[in-house]
């Protein structure tokens, strides 16, 4: 099997014969819900394949390879009567430049459309009866040109348009002054005055079908009537896996590759491609939730390669969402938007998504959660997790990989200096080596502490000791990480299980369970606390009794992640924290029989 990482020409992939999974079944369906459709997804979720995929279906240029290209696929046994029937022209926004002054940036534009144009008008040459003019400085003009050569045949055009949207994520990530974007999209803006044409070419004038890709509703918000005719099928079901793969077609690929003989097994990739990719559902009606194609594919073509699971998890080409967290962060509320999202799956609750908001929105006005946790929707580190009290969406974070970037963007916040993070790695790496917690909670008691407990935000106070360790012991090149693991008697406060590829390097699995006293149910002031030894601290009637309830769920669950993941030596410890002073633990040396700690 061939895997096309990296590959968005539908014509190569199949030709070339590479994997593909079947999408074609959706054409009739795009087809019927309108002809002017919007759709939007995160960052290479596998949209540029989809116009790909379009260009060479509707391409009357390429009648004769439709069987090459789509005899063995669903569409290929039952054609709609469109295929094969368009001139089909695709405009690519990410290759505009979007930096430098509004006039270097107007050319860019000028320039990508003509030069798209141009090549259009040679793809198509023996179908023109009449001149076409490209203004060189002018595309709304060679627009209305070429929509009258076509007027002059009896085809029509189907535009293609990905990622219509990158001049807004360009100022979003780069923080352009915005007098440039206002340029373009508003009054009688460039951009605007662009997809103005658009909209005036689909009333009769030559223009029969246009697909819209994105990431996100900004630029549409900001063109109002500039383009207010497509029609928005992102939130729609039916399309919900349009792009992405469900688990069950993970499975039959890992299985297939298996079947060559392998020496790593399929249960294991497929449970960890499952903690590292798996979750995103961008519809409330869908029932399956999606694999990442990009990041998949990316796995896929490792295992197939080496035999071994890709390093790292995350693919570089990825990386930049970190900048989409750091700017959430740094609007007001928005880091409390991000702890809020990591402490569990129903902790962010929005009335509805914002679908209409402009890049003024995002530089200017003040930010609540709904629209925040919106736009982390957009940009797919956040995902639907269900529907809640009076029908409001919960949010939660996808997987594993989004909760990385989540993780190393509080760490940056809250440990910001190069010494306190070299600490961190070794007093962490002593609990992933020798099962010894000691270290890491003297960090925390003398210095995380502090730093947490000046946060302005809502702790609960077992949440504070819950994130305190999974911001320090988060480590995914190691560990499959997952604070809140679901077992099937309850949730664990946070396990760490090493990946399957990572066995050979001698890191324990770690199972730990959290408890908080505050001080004044110990009776007794902090400087009292912190005077005693935690020998003593445990040997107290409150506190023992919090480590025998924490002993017991960890002991429970334990048993549950020994089953699930086959581990022979969980290391499990129950911990309790004394308000924001001191933190003991007891360790769970096997199943049923507490050891305490030294």
């Amino acid at each position: 099997m061939k895997f096309p990482y990296g590959l968005s020409d539908f014509g190569t992939l199949i030709q070339a014969g590479y994997w593909y999974q079947d999408r074609t079944d959706r054409i009739p369906l795009l087809e019927e819900r309108g002809r002017q459709l919007i759709f939007l997804r995160p960052r290479r979720f596998g949209k540029s394949l989809l116009l790909s995929l379009l260009e060479h279906y509707y391409d009357l240029n390429r009648t004769g390879h439709f069987a090459a290209l789509f005899g063995g696929l669903r569409i290929g046994r039952d054609p709609t009567p469109l295929h094969n029937r368009f001139f089909v022209m695709k405009w690519d926004f990410s290759l505009v430049k979007a930096q430098g002054e509004v006039h270097e940036i107007e050319a860019a534009l000028h320039r990508h459309l003509n030069d798209r144009m141009t090549n259009f008008v040679a793809d198509y040459a023996n179908y023109w009866t009449r001149p076409i003019a490209i203004c060189q400085d002018n595309a709304v003009s060679s627009l209305e040109s070429l929509l009258a050569a076509i007027r002059a045949t009896p085809h029509r055009l189907y535009l293609l348009i990905d990622e219509y949207d990158n001049f807004a994520n360009e100022i979003l990530m780069a923080g352009q002054a915005q007098g440039h974007y206002e340029s373009l999209l508003y009054g009688e803006g460039l951009l605007k005055t662009v997809f103005k044409a658009v909209k005036a070419a689909a009333g009769g004038l030559g223009l029969e079908r246009v697909f819209i890709t994105g990431v996100s509703p900004i630029v549409m918000s900001d063109m109002t009537s500039g383009y207010n005719v497509g029609e928005n099928i992102y939130l729609d079901a039916p399309f919900n896996d349009l792009c992405g793969f469900t688990e069950a077609e993970i499975t039959a690929v890992l299985t297939e590759m298996a079947a060559a003989g392998v020496t790593w097994s399929p249960a294991e990739a497929l449970e960890t491609m499952r903690t590292f990719y798996n979750g995103y559902r961008f519809s409330t009606r869908a029932t399956t939730s999606l694999y990442n194609p990009t990041l998949s594919l990316y796995f896929l073509k490792s295992l197939q390669r080496d035999g071994d699971y890709p390093e790292p998890m995350l693919d570089e080409n990825l990386a930049m969402d970190r900048n989409k967290l750091a700017y959430i962060a740094r609007l007001p509320q928005g880091e409390d938007l991000l702890v809020a999202a990591l402490s569990g799956d129903d902790q962010v609750v929005i009335p509805e998504l914002a679908r209409r908001f402009g890049v003024e929105d995002m530089l200017r006005a003040v930010k609540d959660q709904p629209f925040m946790a919106s736009l982390l929707y957009y940009f797919g580190v956040l995902t639907l997790a269900d529907l809640g009290v009076l029908r409001k969406l919960a949010l939660k974070v996808p997987n594993l990989v989004a909760r990385a970037l989540y993780v190393e963007r509080l760490r940056d916040l809250w440990l910001p200096g190069y010494e306190e993070r070299e600490t961190v790695q070794r007093v962490a790496e002593t609990l992933y080596l020798r099962g010894d917690l000691a270290p890491l909670c003297d960090f925390i008691e003398t210095r995380y502490f502090r730093v947490l407990s000046n946060r302005d935000y809502r702790w609960t106070n077992e949440l504070l000791v819950k994130f305190a360790f999974l911001t320090l012991l988060f480590d995914d090149r190691i560990y499959m990480a997952v604070s809140e693991l679901e077992t099937d008697r309850g949730y664990a406060d946070l396990a760490l299980i090493v990946r399957p590829d990572m066995r050979r390097y001698a890191a324990l699995d770690l199972l730990l369970e959290f408890k908080y006293l505050g001080l004044k149910e110990l009776g007794l002031t902090g400087k009292q606390v912190r005077a005693q030894s935690r020998e003593s601290l445990a040997a107290l009637p409150a506190v023992a009794a919090k480590l025998d309830e924490a002993a017991e769920q960890a002991r429970v669950y334990g048993a549950a992640l020994r089953h699930r993941h086959g581990l022979t030596d969980l290391r499990a410890c129950a911990v309790v924290a004394l308000g924001v002073e001191r933190l003991v633990w007891r360790a769970l040396t096997e199943p049923g029989r507490p050891a305490p700690a030294p």
